[in-house]
């Protein structure tokens, strides 16, 4: 296992991002998808709140910041490649800007 210290991220692969699972830390069910920047990592390190960087309007913004539902970082890890994260959180409220809990309410059929 890596120091936590020693960990570089790779946002070359992702032009500069990488996606963020945020994973509810107490059911364990999957919220929703971000990507963050370098910034966005740093910044959700700092607050323990979710960070992300909004591909559409292109800048950085912090989940909740609009619709008061926060993500409160429980933990952070990186998977073996170091260019994806899973962030564990405690929810504030629904995730999703829908006003659904989780943005995977879209069941579909298998083939």
């Amino acid at each position: 296992m890596a120091d936590e210290q020693s960990i570089q991220l790779d946002f070359a692969k992702g032009d500069g991002l990488i996606p963020a699972i945020i994973q509810d830390a107490d059911s364990g069910e999957v919220l929703t998808l971000f990507y963050m920047d370098e910034e966005a990592v740093r910044r959700t390190r700092e607050t323990k709140q979710v960070w992300r960087f909004s591909r559409a309007e292109g800048k950085l913004m912090r989940k909740g910041d609009t619709s008061g539902n926060v993500l409160h970082v429980e933990s952070i890890a990186a998977d073996c490649d170091v260019d994806a994260l899973v962030v564990r959180v405690h929810p504030d409220g629904p995730a999703c800007h829908t006003g659904e809990r989780t943005c995977f309410h879209n069941p579909m059929e298998l083939a």
